[in-house]
């Protein structure tokens, strides 16, 4: 005789569709195929056309890859249906100084070299005047370089099965692809604006009241109603921590335009006067946007440098983004978890809101709670993903404290601005000796604090002395063959405008050119 449990959850209603409402919907749905009254969960999304949503998340990094996987995705057919290219990494320009930039790719920098870590024997070729850089190692940032691409798995038994590769795509195309996929597999959406929430005598919510009357009850709600945060904020009152004493950026500008040539495989990051501006070339066109500090710079002066700096022709009007870095104290209160901007906002740099939410919704499913939300599951959820918030917060931190320029009103403030006890702590301990803080489950890996601050002009004072145990001939033999080798495979490599034209070509868009809406 089977039995079921009488406490399951039979109702969970998402607040807010967009990338978060439908990546939630879409990773519950997975699960949940069968509806309560086969034993599963009923889900139903509520958004309305009225509000629209910010949409301008268009980077990822690689684990985002795993949620398509996860869902049983095929990767080719995603990229076509969201316009995607691939990501390698991030090109970053003007930050340490002026006229000079660095890579942080993804993947593996070099290999181990006898029983040693690569980046230990390298230092220690550098103290021996070594000519080589750090990145002339990693696969990722030679093919970024020479906006070569090819699928590192296809390149076994060659130095360019190290790198790795997220994707850039249309965060609208994102949510109508998973609003498909949900409602394939039973998701309800409701048209509708919630205008009033009704509480239990717990605290917890019962029911959302629509605009028009209608009231929709559940057992456990998912918060994505962007900035407006309806559940976790103004229903629950959870604080706010903000962070804006570290990272002063407070605005964002955004435009759309047309390709003009091959899109590169990379994000562009340039800093600038008072802030730093991107550009994300997709297939049907790129994303472009200033970052600023509304303290220096205004919305105009923004707009005017964002609009000098186009390529491509624009294909809507800028659109102004106001935030607040940080995050709820609990993302998960009484029977409310908050997903995405609800939950909290640390600025692009690094390209980690949808990995955020993607995070924070397959650590619900393993957390997953009975209709009392036990307070302890909900504990455990709060720490990882805060720990998610705060490496991400330490990690753009780490850019914006090791610039070394002073040469506008802005970059002074930054350089007088608070860093986290956990960063400095971080900085200190490479610095010693290039030791790395190694913690359960990182998003990012040695790799990517390597290439940060190496890029940055933070080198540690010495290498480990075990790297000493490895003769230097064998070494310098190493670095000396295996960088050309690398440049000349990647040479032979199809450019990533050809290698997307020839697997992975997206269909012409509907309508590629209408303007986002403003989220209020």
């Amino acid at each position: 005789m089977t039995t079921t449990n009488p406490n399951a959850i039979k109702k969970i209603v998402i607040v807010g569709g967009g990338s978060a409402g439908w990546i939630s919907a879409a990773m519950l749905s997975h699960y949940f195929q069968k509806g309560a009254a086969q034993g599963g969960c009923d889900v139903e999304l509520i958004e309305s056309e009225e509000i629209g949503t910010i949409g301008v998340g268009e980077s990822t990094i690689p684990p985002f890859l795993q949620l398509i996987a996860s869902l049983g995705v095929d990767e080719r057919e995603f990229i076509q249906a969201t316009q995607a290219s691939f990501k390698l990494g991030i090109r970053f320009e003007d930050w340490k100084v002026k006229d000079e930039h660095y890579y942080h790719p993804f993947g593996a920098i070099g290999g181990p070299i006898g029983p040693h870590e690569f980046y230990q024997c390298w230092l220690r070729a550098k103290a021996n005047g070594h000519p080589s850089n750090l990145q002339d190692f990693a696969p990722g940032t030679v093919m970024a370089d020479q906006w070569k691409f090819m699928l590192p798995f296809k390149a076994q038994r060659t130095l360019i099965a190290g790198a790795s590769y997220a994707l850039h795509i249309d965060a609208r195309l994102i949510a109508k692809f998973l609003r498909d996929f949900a409602e394939t597999r039973g998701v309800k959406r409701t048209e509708g604006i919630v205008t009033d929430v009704v509480t239990r005598p717990d605290g917890g919510v019962q029911k959302v009241i629509l605009k028009d009357g209608r009231e929709v009850a559940g057992d456990l709600f998912i918060d994505c109603s962007g900035l407006r945060a309806l559940l976790i904020g103004k229903a629950l009152e959870t604080p706010y921590v903000d962070w804006a004493d570290m990272l002063l950026c407070d605005r964002a500008v955004v435009v759309q335009t047309q390709n003009v040539g091959d899109p590169h495989p990379y994000t562009l990051s340039r800093a600038e006067d008072a802030g730093w501006r991107w550009r994300i070339p997709l297939q049907h066109r790129a994303g472009n946007g200033y970052v600023f500090c509304s303290r220096f710079l205004s919305d105009d002066e923004a707009r005017a440098t964002l609009v000098k700096n186009l390529e491509g022709e624009a294909l809507m009007n800028p659109m102004f983004i106001p935030f607040k870095t940080g995050m709820r104290q609990q993302l998960w209160n009484k029977n409310v978890v908050a997903v995405g901007l609800a939950g909290g906002f640390i600025e692009p740099l690094e390209s980690t809101a949808l990995h955020l939410i993607y995070r924070g919704m397959d650590f619900l499913l393993r957390f997953f709670p009975d209709r009392d939300c036990d307070p302890a599951l909900a504990a455990e959820y709060n720490r990882r993903m805060t720990a998610d918030y705060e490496e991400i917060r330490d990690f753009i931190v780490l850019h914006y404290c090791t610039s070394q320029r002073d040469d506008t009103p802005f970059w002074r403030a930054v350089r007088e601005a608070p860093i986290p006890d956990s960063l400095r702590e971080r900085i200190e301990l490479f610095k010693a000796h290039g030791a790395l803080r190694e913690g359960v489950d990182q998003m990012f890996r040695d790799p990517s604090w390597q290439s940060v601050m190496e890029g940055m002009g933070v080198r540690p004072r010495r290498y480990q002395q075990l790297a000493d145990t490895v003769p230097y001939e064998v070494i310098a033999q190493t670095l000396d063959q295996s960088a050309p080798m690398l440049a000349s495979q990647v040479a032979g490599l199809p450019s990533h405008g050809q290698f997307l034209a020839q697997n992975c070509p997206a269909p012409p868009p509907e309508a590629v050119t209408a303007p986002f809406k403003t989220v209020a």
